[in-house]
């Protein structure tokens, strides 16, 4: 059965705490530690000597997902502390401004595909060039940003194919076309559906849908039926 969890950010918003908190008591072993945001992540660096994570069997942690070229330096002399707990590091291509600076990271860069706003790591080629620059890297596969560039999921079956040798975690969300994380809908639990035989079970899901305490299992139902690996009869797009 696929391992499944949530970002602390779609439950939590910045109290990564209060996230982790959550899907303890949910009994969800699965999670991403995220500091989407420049100034949540010292304090999430900070707290990873005392932060209890016992039970949890797979944790990764969110790098900002917007850096200006001052504070990248910085990011990155935070985000070697991770590398002590041998946590994935997720981070979106547009904000390394200085690759060599990212080389340190090694396997434990987890280089994510991008929406359609973002001028590179949209595609397989453009991931292609990143991962020439980052040969050690690995691979974070959004399905809900691989559907917005391409609601056909030709471009999510390419990507699948050139790169799941490096494919470590996947976000799954559906999102819209202000680029926004929601719950899952039909369209999106189809079109997942018909690509997710090329995801092996093994590899860990982290849900970025913004949900309620109450909606969270409901949440992971409708995920597992978007990557059962059988295909709906129903177009939904």
């Amino acid at each position: 059965m696929r391992p499944i969890g949530f970002s602390t950010g779609a439950l939590a918003l910045a109290d990564f705490r209060r996230g982790v908190s959550i899907l303890r008591e949910k009994h969800i072993r699965t999670v991403e530690l995220s500091a989407l945001r420049q100034e949540e992540l010292a304090p999430l660096i900070e707290s990873l000597e005392t932060l209890d994570l016992s039970g949890f069997t797979y944790v990764s942690v969110h790098a900002p997902s917007r850096l200006d070229v001052p504070n990248e330096r910085e990011a990155v002399t935070l985000l070697q502390r991770v590398l002590q707990f041998q946590r994935p590091i997720i981070i979106h291509p547009d904000v390394m401004n200085d690759l060599d600076l990212w080389k340190r990271f090694g396997s434990l860069l987890l280089v994510e595909n991008m929406d359609k706003r973002k001028p590179i790591g949209r595609t397989a080629s453009e991931l292609a060039s990143i991962f020439r620059e980052l040969p050690n890297a690995s691979f974070c596969f959004d399905l809900g940003h691989a559907r917005q560039v391409d609601p056909t999921m030709s471009e999510a079956t390419l990507i699948l194919e050139k790169h799941a040798s490096r494919l470590i975690q996947l976000h799954v969300s559906d999102v819209n076309t202000r680029s926004t994380h929601e719950r899952l809908t039909e369209g999106a639990i189809n079109a997942f559906s018909r690509i997710s035989h090329l995801i092996p079970e093994e590899v860990p899901v982290i849900l970025e849908t913004p949900v309620s305490i109450d909606e969270i299992e409901p949440e992971i139902a409708r995920t597992r039926r978007a990557l059962s690996q059988v295909a709906s009869a129903v177009a939904g797009d």
